[in-house]
């Protein structure tokens, strides 16, 4: 995808005279003289989240206190952008053949001007959205790819990227013994409840071996999916 299909500056700049009619001369005027900078404010703004982001925010130790547990939620994370990718694209698609309904209307219209200018915007605004679908789906790409970059970075070999469930026990008790450092006299029935009754089953869990068939029968991925290369 070129930078070219992405530029929004002939689209703002087709809609200049038609600002007049809700916009004052004097701020028209202005407008015109900032395309250039609403073209590169367009084309630089955030749109989804960056490494920054993602490492403080999205992963922060205390909810993935383990790097199998920082490995698992990138997978969800990819995941998710994967489907909305998909689905953008899908509606990228649709949006094409609604372009090309709206082209052959306005030009066999031959009598109806009114329609013919009703379906002229409508264009307008689908070739806007157009190039709106090609910029979200260039960032989609680039966190997609951030993903996975970081799914390297926390495969360090010591746990299973076949089976999410073979880390959660070890992570669950990490997390829960952060959460309880964090109660206070002050702390309600519920949050002391919930945070020390997961942590004494946790315990128990892992005394009494109820998880140790599941380390028995899985199977360890050999996929090269999100491993460091050798």
């Amino acid at each position: 995808m070129t930078t070219e299909k992405r530029n929004i500056q002939p689209l703002i700049e087709k809609e200049e005279e038609h600002l007049h009619n809700i916009l004052s001369t004097e701020d028209v005027k202005e407008f015109k003289n900032m395309v250039g900078e609403f073209r590169d404010t367009w084309t630089k703004k955030q749109i989804f989240r960056t490494e920054t982001e993602a490492r403080i925010s999205v992963l922060q130790d205390m909810k993935y206190p383990t790097k199998a547990a920082k490995y698992w939620q990138c997978v969800r994370e990819q995941n998710v952008f994967l489907e909305n990718l998909m689905g953008l694209s899908f509606d990228y698609r649709r949006n094409d053949v609604k372009i090309k309904r709206l082209e052959k209307k306005i030009l066999e219209e031959k009598e109806d001007n009114l329609k013919q200018e009703l379906w002229q915007i409508d264009l307008d605004e689908k070739r806007y959205a157009k190039a709106s679908m090609e910029l979200t789906a260039k960032d989609r790409m680039r966190e997609l790819k951030m993903w996975s970059k970081l799914k390297v970075e926390f495969n360090d070999g010591t746990f299973d990227t076949g089976d999410v469930n073979q880390h959660q026990l070890d992570s669950y008790n990490k997390i829960m013994q952060h959460k309880s450092k964090t109660l206070t006299p002050g702390s309600s029935q519920a949050e002391v409840f919930n945070v020390m009754g997961q942590l004494q089953t946790i315990e128990r869990v892992k005394k009494d071996g109820e998880l140790d068939h599941n380390k028995k029968q899985s199977i360890t991925s050999e996929s090269s999916f999100g491993k460091k290369p050798e």
